[in-house]
């Protein structure tokens, strides 16, 4: 059927055009979505996630509620500010209610059934703090081996959003962060903000979008608070859709260019906690700066016109 998928999300807006994208794409086969804390608390992101489902007709794709706070510190802050207080700019409550119950299982137990039961390795996208991923590969080891591909939004090479130096994926979780993207012998795209920034959408994308049918104007709806916030960011009218980007790699390998560095994560407590630390000095093991992390696959690049343009047609439906 296609690329089989699993999404460990906080919805977020971002993580809402993520989720239909893969939701309504036939060349996918989404298994399963599993929440965290992160944009908000993890009751809401749970109950948008489950909502979201609902208004995209996939009430077969289970869903399963997983961590509500980092492995190790407190976080200090959610992104309220972005994405407003029920995480869909205050606009939750146009989406259906959902009619699947919430998975018995965890994040955990329930991405592992998935995994297990998969007749070919399955990629995960987390589009959110990594903390069910780090307590996945921790708890269970021989799960990496029915793993085909991490592909995570998070992190920056040049430049943070939660602080100078930090993304707000890693940032919420460095611990969960570091064991999944440094120590963990698991494939990994990184798809960092000096990409999903460039993939901005404008005005005219967002009026198509919501021109194409009731979910599309739903999903457009939704916006409003995360477009009024980047509106001030850019100085126009544009919005990132950080997490979509993750998610068109995913089901298309390759649209995204990737290019592979040295990558560790400052776990330290000082104001560069949660940076990604992206070495791009092509440096042997035998040069006495080597840097220490593990080596991944950076996104870097991508046709912006033709990415933005792959998610537009998922979305409206036409390539369905």
């Amino acid at each position: 059927m296609g690329t089989k998928l699993i999404i460990d999300t906080d919805p977020g807006v971002d993580d809402a055009l993520a989720i239909a994208l893969a939701a309504v794409s036939p060349d996918v086969d989404l298994l399963g979505v599993t929440t965290v804390f992160g944009n908000v608390p993890l009751d809401k992101t749970t109950a948008n996630a489950r909502r979201l489902l609902e208004l995209f007709g996939r009430t077969d794709v289970p869903v399963a509620a997983g961590a509500a706070r980092p492995l190790v510190y407190s976080k200090p802050r959610d992104a309220k500010e972005v994405h407003g207080g029920d995480g869909l700019s205050g606009h939750g409550d146009t989406l259906p209610d959902a009619t699947r119950p919430l998975d018995e299982r965890d994040a955990v137990g329930l991405m592992l059934a998935l995994l297990e039961a998969a007749d070919e390795p399955v990629t995960i996208a987390p589009i959110g703090p990594l903390t069910n991923i780090a307590a996945l590969l921790a708890a269970h080891p021989g799960a990496r081996e029915k793993i085909a591909r991490l592909v995570v939004m998070g992190g920056g090479v040049t430049f943070g959003n939660s602080t100078t130096a930090a993304e707000f994926n890693i940032w919420s979780d460095p611990e969960a962060a570091r064991r999944v993207l440094v120590e963990e012998d698991v494939p990994v795209v990184l798809v960092p903000l000096d990409l999903t920034h460039r993939c901005a959408v404008d005005a005219e994308w967002l009026a198509k979008l919501a021109a194409s049918g009731p979910v599309g104007a739903t999903l457009e709806g939704l916006t409003s608070t995360y477009r009024r916030h980047y509106t001030r960011v850019f100085g126009e009218d544009r919005m990132v859709m950080h997490d979509a980007v993750a998610v068109a790699e995913a089901i298309s390998p390759g649209i995204l260019h990737t290019e592979t560095y040295r990558v560790d994560v400052d776990c330290g407590l000082g104001p560069a906690r949660g940076q990604t630390l992206v070495d791009r000095r092509q440096l042997g093991e035998d040069d006495p700066q080597f840097s220490p992390g593990r080596l991944i696959d950076v996104a870097m690049d991508t046709d912006l016109d033709g990415l933005r343009g792959f998610v537009l047609d998922r979305l409206t439906g036409a390539a369905r």
